[in-house]
């Protein structure tokens, strides 16, 4: 199907705006015009407990946004990995999307805001999703949540940290991971794929956006075919948790994606994956624009709910 209404009613917006490609600009001008999109997200749901906090990390305190909602204690949790490429985006562009999750899945969401590049490259940005990870179920009792009842997740490349910290717990012995949300996540570094050659350009996220992107994360190392950097090329990805995958028709890394979903079910593990027919890379920060994007949102919710509810350990 074509481009939906709504998302290419935003992408001519942001053309007549002037907005210019982030690749063109400097990291703290993306930064800047990344605050922009939370206006595109739709009115903040209150939530019953919302708190501020820093936890200690493998460089120092990591900031941290904990959404409680209401219902009895305690809570299935879900520690969130906000987008942007490991270089832009933090809490605050994720605020009203965790809003909405923990109140719809009734979970408990714990927002990390880890270390961008390119002042910190890789793998600075996984240590610190790892570690915040370890430290939800190290704290469970005192968060009101059950460590049995674990998530990890996010959109980009906080897809791309859930994934690489799903396998890090596997290959650590820990934490027991009991769900992975994965929203259109970069999984691999590749430039030949029909999505990025067919939606590398016009779509909001291009090829050359994402070049940019690894361009900053990876800065001089060379992690060749490290899992926890390129989860796609993982050589094992058996007992994995069950993972929620999304992707869009008109994102370049719509194939890498799938692709993983289908790695993931070949290796025995449960995936339920979706394609959002319409969309572009992004539309979780702009569902007040694209409100038909928010479909995926109820999706996820129905597919962590049982995996995260208090009746499965019960």
């Amino acid at each position: 199907m074509p481009v939906h209404p709504e998302a290419q009613a935003l992408l001519d917006a942001l053309v007549e705006q002037g907005m210019p490609p982030i690749e063109c600009m400097t990291v703290p001008q993306a930064r800047q015009a990344t605050a922009a999109f939370v206006d595109l997200q739709p009115p903040a749901e209150d939530v019953a407990d919302v708190k501020n906090r820093a936890i200690p990390g493998p460089a120092g305190d990591i900031p941290v946004r904990i959404y409680t909602p209401s219902g009895d204690l305690p809570h299935g949790v879900l520690v969130y990995f906000h987008g942007g490429g490991w270089v832009i985006g933090d809490i605050e562009t994720v605020d009203r999307p965790c809003r909405q999750i923990a109140n719809a899945a009734g979970v408990t969401v714990v927002s990390v805001d880890y270390r961008l590049a390119p002042e910190h490259v890789q793998p600075a940005a996984f240590d610190d999703c790892y570690a915040a990870t370890v430290w939800v179920a190290e704290h469970a009792e005192e968060l009101g949540v059950d460590a049995s009842r674990l998530a990890v997740g996010g959109d980009s490349a906080g897809g791309h940290l859930a994934a690489a910290v799903s396998l890090a717990a596997r290959d650590r012995g820990g934490p027991a991971i009991a769900f992975q949300l994965l929203i259109y996540p970069v999984v691999d570094f590749d430039w030949t794929s029909p999505s990025i050659n067919d939606n590398g350009e016009g779509y909001l996220l291009g090829r050359a956006t994402m070049q940019w992107f690894w361009a900053h994360y990876l800065g001089a190392t060379d992690p060749s075919d490290d899992p926890y950097t390129f989860p796609l090329r993982a050589q094992d990805l058996s007992n994995l948790p069950p993972a929620f995958v999304a992707t869009a028709e008109f994102d370049p890394l719509r194939d890498e994606g799938e692709a993983y979903a289908r790695k993931l079910e070949a290796a025995g593990n449960t995936v339920t994956a979706t394609r959002y027919d319409g969309m572009i890379h992004g539309f979780l920060w702009t569902l007040g624009a694209t409100p038909s994007g928010g479909r995926m949102v109820d999706d996820a919710v129905a597919a962590m709910r049982p995996v995260l509810s208090a009746t499965v350990s019960a």
